[in-house]
């Protein structure tokens, strides 16, 4: 990447290309980068409207990439909107709550689900919905647990798998995972992962199985990474990555998993890798 940076988002977008955005380098970013993965190239975009960490981008079914959340000094309710065909940023709809180091996913009816994250003094259980027809958002039901920089994968079943990080306590890191219906709006557990984890991410593949990478244990940066099978609701370990990392980016791009960024200890990294699945 131009610019070493963790605490990051990455999207794949309807162009094929990975736009990478704000995050942490010195100084919490606004700065935006588009990788090429055919040449294998990155090349510089427009900045964000505001400086941001621990927030979520997410693609949108018209191409645009939503932005929402973070911090810079505190929580956040700011969401914008990237437009790829002009490589510019506008602001739309904010947020019914601040929150920062939340997750987020695109459903199959189009709308963008944020759950969990940290507001001072809080981990979140709560959760919303928003609607890109209208840029707003409407409330939907809370977690079984609150957590914050956990994951959250749309399964090819419609559900979505909220994965691991903390504890309401802040001090343990969860083993645990649970499921969002879009259907009735309700959440449920499903089996634990292998290893608990914070700062890891998520990746769903091509044959529906959800891939685990890296994160952080409370004493040490992780490598490994494990599988997640919908159908029987359990894990399995996978290949570590050659790299233990956190707080970097996960994407399926060409049917490989993209690894970017993060850090390794206390040192911000720039180093990727692929995973072949």
């Amino acid at each position: 990447m131009n610019t070493a940076r963790k605490r990051h988002t990455a999207s794949v977008l309807t162009n094929g290309q990975v736009l990478v955005s704000g995050g942490v380098g010195g100084s919490t970013l606004n700065s935006a980068e588009l990788y090429n993965s055919a040449a294998g190239t990155w090349t510089t975009t427009g900045n964000m409207n505001s400086a941001r960490a621990y927030f979520t981008a997410s693609v949108l079914s018209n191409g645009k990439v939503l932005v929402c959340g973070g911090s810079n000094v505190g929580a956040t309710n700011s969401a914008e909107l990237y437009d790829p065909s002009t490589g510019t940023w506008t602001s739309t709809g904010n947020m019914n709550f601040a929150r920062n180091k939340h997750a987020a996913s695109v459903l199959s009816n189009g709308k963008v689900l944020v759950s969990g994250g940290f507001a001072t003094p809080n981990y979140l259980t709560s959760a919303e919905l928003y609607d890109p027809s209208t840029g707003t958002w409407a409330t939907t039901g809370s977690m079984t647990t609150g957590r914050e920089e956990h994951t959250s994968s749309v399964l090819s079943n419609g559900k979505v798998l909220i994965t691991g990080e903390y504890t309401s306590s802040g001090s343990t890191y969860l083993r645990s995972a649970e499921l969002y219906n879009p259907a009735t709006g309700t959440w449920t557990v499903t089996g634990n992962m292998i290893t608990g984890r914070s700062l890891h991410r998520a990746s769903v593949l091509q044959d529906g199985n959800v891939l685990v990478s890296g994160g952080f244990t409370g004493s040490a940066d992780l490598s490994s990474a494990e599988l997640y099978n919908p159908t029987a609701g359990n894990w399995t370990t996978t290949l570590s990555m050659n790299i233990p990392r956190a707080m970097h980016t996960s994407l399926l791009v060409n049917g490989y998993v993209l690894v970017t960024g993060g850090y390794i200890g206390s040192a911000d990294t720039s180093t990727a890798e692929l995973y072949c699945c």
